[in-house]
């Protein structure tokens, strides 16, 4: 697959790709486990059918120690055992927000289960993840992104 265009070659993406890349080391400064983070980028882009993202977080979180046994149940999440509860409600969160189209929003049961296990900055990271994710999923999938070629840490020098 070729893409339609680099987006993130152009003036406008290459600001926007570099504020992204930003408010992502911001989120993972915070206190929630990078594993979280990573299973929450994961899920959300399995849901949009973003392979360029899934390329990226799957070997990222590979990288960071993940894995392979959890990351090819992270679809299956509900039925797999070797999710804590916590994450659990991180990618409960992570779906509902990302399914925001069908209809249902975010469930209050969905939201209490997440706070169980999370205080409120960590509530706002997560938050902020799921969005981020989606932001990258959309611009991925939109422009047709291809897969395949991602180095684990290749973004890590963009400022």
């Amino acid at each position: 697959m070729e893409a339609r265009v680099n987006a993130f070659a152009t003036p406008t993406g290459g600001k926007l790709t570099k504020y992204l890349i930003a408010a992502g080391r911001v989120l993972r400064e915070s206190s929630v486990p990078p594993a979280t983070l990573h299973l929450v980028e994961i899920r959300a882009s399995q849901i949009n059918g973003c392979g360029f993202c899934l390329d990226m977080h799957t070997k990222d979180a590979t990288a960071a120690g993940e894995t392979p046994a959890r990351l090819n149940l992270v679809a299956a999440w509900r039925e797999a055992g070797c999710f804590t509860e916590a994450e659990r409600a991180a990618l409960e969160l992570a779906e509902a927000g990302t399914r925001l189209a069908d209809g249902s929003g975010v469930a209050d049961e969905v939201w209490a289960n997440a706070a169980k296990h999370y205080d409120e900055d960590q509530l706002v990271t997560l938050v902020a993840q799921i969005g981020l994710i989606n932001a990258f999923n959309r611009m991925n999938v939109i422009t047709r992104q291809p897969a395949g070629d991602y180095t684990p840490g290749q973004f890590d020098a963009i400022q």
